[in-house]
């Protein structure tokens, strides 16, 4: 429930045998005495009562969590992590949690997909994103369940990105069953910072990060803007990116609040997954299109504020936003299979506002900690609709509504520690859904809908020696299902009846963990988890959507480690293994299309005294099934990216090789029906993939003022 203000601790040589005798259950001659005890319990409970309105300086991976966290699978990366990283889009960002991936199979303006804990999560649904107390996935949205665009996103004005996987996490709602992952931006900065970059395939991005006193506070302003052609053969994708953020936080009342104001613009073209078999005829290359009509627009503007600081005996925090989105979307995936004269070129609509909030007050009594939360949010989606166009040009309507989703959530936490080595945490949330859908297209699918589900967490934590916790946790989550599918009566496409879905979907998840702490240098987390869910949304490739469907489980192995040698050294490795089943017997087969079950990461960065620095970072995620019989499955991909540069005071070049060994593996695979020119009403089943990036070298300069 805190966060962790701890000062480095010396290495002590006597920890490894302590810990090898932890770990075969032996005594040492080392035991904690009872005045040992009370001065751990005084130095924790010191640390907790130091952190709350000052600012520190977030040191990621480095922070020592041992007596903060509840399981081995929550962690957070700070600035220094983040900068040290070629990035290849935005939303690589959330490549930082450890097991997770985020491909593309589209324009570079569209949301990347992302793939974690055996989950091909399409555009973010089972994985909630927060930039702050706002929430990033969109729900009943135009493309898909849990809509996850963070090309809105800043990655240098990030002070921190925590992550937490699995359900146990009372204060998550919506979308978290395999975790969830919070971006906080800063609110001042020692130095401003200037970046310019210019690339192959014409990529070009200048950002401007600064930040100054005023009044009584701080102003952080942020500026990107970016431009990007692709290494596509006969499509532009024309990227025209625009990001602006102001941040003002002051003292107040006893505490801080703070303002923000953030917004977005971008258009692009998109160069879509292609069919293999195209690319075996002759038709296209791998780098080619079939559609060069496909592309869109998205903008997202938001303002929000909040404030932080002691109030009855405790902390009390409170955030609240409002947020314009907007998406159109030209797609185009089966070519000639539904509509053999015109084409299936499809668009999709999102106009929407949100708003919103969350609060929170937390508070210590003796051994007990207690946290009590509320959030809530409305979705006022104007206009969502899917259209059949042709050229970007409409040739008639699927479906349009407007739709209003509110929900409310409340929680209660509460941490009891036993003694220095042994807490438990215990937690219930209680969320409330209703929808409603004014169908303006087929009036029969207008309807209201409401539904509500209780969640309750737990987590033992025991702390047998100083650098090892082990951690026992279990926990329910939940995904709301688009609002449009639990009032529907007719499906718009065949005209056939439709059964409504069920409005909220349950899962069920548990995990064993281990944290080591040895040093600030050397730390490691072992975990064992399982999660349960009650349906499984798939990606449906001719509607470019998602649908509820069967049961699932999943049963995974995760182990990370991280090395600090020093300051200017340090290493990384994170491997993830995940078994996936439908847990209901059917004629098709168990097997989960498009769950990955291996992933690794592993990095190195090096800074020399002379300025000199290095970074490189590898990901490999394995062959995984694209059909429900396992009988077709993807190649599996790895990439490697490689950072060289030197700083000579307040200047530094950089030189970042993406896709180093210019691999021609594929960022994602699906296999489905489509129809070429020729070919038989019925089309073919084939591959559709989309393929890495060539190796490309992009130069920055950056100029700290």
């Amino acid at each position: 429930m805190k966060a962790n203000l701890d000062a480095p601790h010396r290495y002590d040589s006597r920890l490894p045998i302590a810990i090898l005798s932890a770990l075969l259950g032996l005594s040492s001659a080392h035991a904690q005495t009872g005045t040992a005890s009370t001065a751990d319990e005084a130095t924790e409970k010191a640390a907790r009562t130091a952190r709350t309105l000052d600012q520190v300086q977030v040191i990621g991976r480095r922070q020592r969590l041992v007596g903060e966290v509840i399981s081995a699978s929550e962690g957070s990366v700070g600035p220094l992590e983040i900068s040290a990283r070629p990035l290849l889009r935005s939303g690589d960002l959330l490549e930082f949690v450890p097991g997770l991936v985020a491909t593309q199979h589209s324009g570079s303006g569209k949301a990347n997909q992302y793939f974690l804990r055996g989950f091909n999560l399409d555009h973010g649904t089972d994985f909630a994103t927060f930039v702050e107390a706002m929430p990033v996935n969109m729900r009943t949205h135009g493309h898909g369940q849990g809509w996850t665009d963070l090309n809105f996103l800043i990655p240098e004005t990030v002070s921190e990105l925590r992550y937490r996987k699995g359900p146990y996490y009372a204060d998550v709602g919506d979308f978290s069953s395999a975790g969830s992952a919070r971006f906080e931006i800063q609110s001042s900065r020692k130095n401003g910072e200037f970046d310019a970059t210019l690339g192959d395939y014409g990529y070009a991005r200048g950002v401007l990060v600064n930040s100054t006193p005023l009044a009584e506070g701080d102003l952080l302003v942020g500026l990107e803007l970016q431009t990007f052609d692709g290494p596509w053969r006969d499509i532009d994708e024309d990227v025209e990116k625009v990001n602006l953020l102001l941040r003002y936080s002051q003292a107040a009342a006893g505490g801080r609040a703070h303002g923000m104001l953030m917004a977005y613009d971008n258009m692009w073209n998109s160069a879509d997954q292609i069919p293999q078999r195209a690319v075996d005829q002759g038709l296209i290359s791998e780098f080619g299109s079939l559609d060069l009509s496909v592309g869109g627009e998205a903008s997202r503007y938001s303002v929000s504020g909040g404030w932080q600081g002691p109030l009855l005996n405790g902390e009390f925090s409170v955030q609240a936003y409002a947020i314009q989105s907007d998406l159109d979307l030209f797609s185009n995936f089966t070519y000639l299979l539904d509509d053999p004269v015109n084409g299936d070129q499809f668009q999709q609509i999102d106009e929407r506002r949100l708003y919103g909030f969350e609060a929170s007050h937390q508070w210590e009594n003796g051994r007990s900690g207690w946290r009590i939360g509320l959030d809530g949010r409305f979705d006022d989606i104007s206009r969502v609709a899917l259209n059949r166009t042709q050229l970007r040009e409409l040739v008639s309507v699927v479906r349009e509504d407007a739709v209003d989703e509110g929900s409310f959530g409340i929680h209660l936490e509460h941490e009891y520690r036993f003694s220095s080595t042994l807490r438990s945490h215990l937690a219930a949330r209680y969320d409330r859904y209703r929808f409603e859908v004014d169908a303006l297209s087929l009036k029969q699918n207008s309807g209201t809908a409401s539904d509500s589900t209780p969640s309750f967490k737990t987590s033992l934590i025991y702390r047998p020696r100083d650098p090892l916790e082990l951690y026992l946790s279990l926990g329910q989550g939940f995904h709301s299902n688009d609002a449009r599918g639990t009032t529907i009566q007719v499906d718009p496409t065949s005209g056939d009846p439709a059964d409504p879905v069920d409005p909220l979907v349950d899962s069920l998840g548990g995990e064993l963990g281990v944290r080591l702490h040895v040093t600030d240098q050397l730390q490691a987390t072992l975990a064992a988890w399982s999660l349960r869910l009650d349906s499984e949304l798939l990606f449906v490739g001719d509607a470019g959507n998602t649908e509820a469907g069967r049961p699932s489980r999943r049963d995974g192995l995760e182990l990370g480690v991280y090395w600090f040698r020093t300051q200017s050294l340090s290493a990384n490795l994170e491997v993830s293994y995940t078994d996936s089943r439908f847990r209901d017997e059917q004629p098709e087969g168990q097997t989960i299309p498009g769950s990955i079950p291996l992933v690794i990461s592993a990095g190195m960065t090096k800074t020399l005294e002379s300025g000199w620095l290095g970074s490189a970072q590898l990901r490999h995620f394995g062959a995984y099934p694209l059909i429900e019989d396992d009988s077709v499955e993807s190649d599996g991909s790895t990439a490697l990216n490689l950072r060289v540069g030197r700083q000579w005071g307040q200047v530094g070049l950089f030189v970042d090789v993406l896709n180093v060994l210019n691999s021609r593996d594929h960022d994602i695979d699906y296999l489905y029906a489509s129809r070429l020119q020729g070919e038989p009403a019925s089309g073919v089943e084939d591959i559709h993939y989309h393929v890495f990036q060539p190796r490309s070298v992009r130069l920055s300069v950056r100029i700290a003022f």
